[in-house]
């Protein structure tokens, strides 16, 4: 019977740590993320926000139904960027970091370096987002990711014309490898991105990618971090909840969830799907839901920011945001649904203002793509991308119910 107990233990143990992406037997590496607000495009927030859900609206049903998409492009607001090498010797540039997208490409800012370790692969790439626009040559080089991750043969796009990028020198596209299907040329193959060829080559264990933020109190924060091939255990609080990838459309073709909301015990939208998107700033809701919102909290659209804006006396008696996903509660206290005060005037705000973080999503629910899970949410609690299991995992930090803003 002891005998027989063990063996039962080991085996459970064993399918324990066969579903973890958390890794031993690799060292993880981790990047710094840094906070970096774009000038040129500070005079609608929401309005930003809600021409990128647009356009990955858009996308997804492009490729589903086999043709190109073609969405204006707008500059982004609010974003993270992170410092990659390229070459040999390398040279370091400053990529955007976006979950929503998978192409990794450079040359909006700082201009391509060709060393001995890069080849031109005679293909034309382009792509289009909510925040911009580029098209170029695809080449393969030695892609360098702090000092313990080094991938060869790496396919990057090579810029000769972007929009919508100023201040970074092109995106680190950290999505599902289909959204690259099309992209180049007249080719419908898909292009293997960071992390598909971190695992395939070994470098990492598992084709996990967790993200870890603190609420920002500046324009240029260093407050976050990138890790690859596991999750780092010091960033986040209890344990990681993992729910499996969404099935439905279009949501499924990105790090798509199913979650409801409740603003108190008020409900406010439905078990429906949408998006974890490290390229969008806000919380978006589908617009029946940010009605009742809206109407909940007793806010008024701000005219320079697009934001909702409530006064000091609404502030005091907001309700916690709750996001339940797979069973488990994720709560955005009150001071988590503002805008960081500090920043108002980066947004086009006043500074005495109180403006919120949730805004509309443009659409009522029922389009498959009903919420985007952004900046103002991903702030508060850990974030676990894994391939390997087609799930998405969260869990709270030390900032989760921080009153920083």
């Amino acid at each position: 019977m002891a005998l027989g107990s063990s063996l039962l233990t080991t085996v459970l143990l064993a399918l324990v740590v066969a579903a973890s992406p958390v890794q031993v037997n690799k060292p993880l590496v981790s990047l710094p993320l840094v906070r970096r607000t774009n000038s040129t495009g500070l005079s609608n927030l929401l309005a930003h926000d809600q021409e990128r859900a647009r356009n990955l609206k858009e996308r997804a049903r492009a490729k589903l139904e086999g043709r190109a998409a073609s969405v204006e492009a707008t500059n982004a607001v609010d974003t993270y960027v992170v410092s990659v090498g390229v070459g040999s010797p390398a040279t370091q540039y400053s990529l955007l970091v976006d979950t929503g997208s998978s192409n990794t490409w450079l040359g909006a800012g700082t201009s391509y370096t060709k060393t001995s370790t890069s080849t031109d692969t005679g293909e034309s790439v382009s792509v289009s987002y909510g925040s911009g626009s580029f098209s170029g040559e695809e080449y393969t080089d030695t892609v360098t990711l702090g000092d313990g991750l080094t991938i060869t043969d790496q396919s990057i796009g090579v810029a000769s014309s972007t929009d919508g990028f100023s201040g970074v020198d092109g995106i680190l596209g950290v999505g599902p490898v289909d959204l690259t299907e099309g992209t180049l040329g007249d080719s419908y193959a898909t292009i293997p991105t960071v992390t598909d060829n971190l695992y395939s080559q070994g470098t990492i264990s598992t084709e996990v990618l967790a993200v870890s933020f603190a609420p920002a109190t500046s324009e240029s924060d260093a407050n976050g971090e990138l890790t690859f091939g596991g999750t780092d255990s010091s960033k986040y609080t209890g344990s990681i909840n993992y729910v499996p990838l969404t099935s439905t459309s279009p949501a499924s073709e990105y790090w798509g969830i199913d979650q409801s909301i409740s603003y108190g015990s008020k409900s406010i939208l439905s078990s429906t799907a949408g998006i974890v998107d490290t390229g969008t700033t806000l919380v978006l809701i589908a617009s029946d839901a940010y009605s009742k919102y809206k109407s909940a909290v007793g806010g008024k659209e701000d005219e320079s920011t697009g934001l909702l804006r409530i006064s000091s006396s609404q502030y005091s008696k907001l309700s916690t945001l709750n996001f339940n996903i797979g069973g488990t509660t994720y709560g955005l206290t009150a001071n988590a649904q503002i805008w960081p005060r500090s920043l108002n005037s980066a947004i086009g705000g006043s500074s005495g203002d109180i403006y919120l973080v949730v805004g509309d999503i443009g659409s009522d629910s029922g389009e498959g793509l009903d919420f985007i899970n952004g900046y103002a949410f991903l702030e508060r609690f850990y974030s676990v991308f894994d391939t390997t299991n087609a799930q998405v995992g969260f869990a709270e930090t030390q900032y989760t119910s921080a009153t920083s803003n």
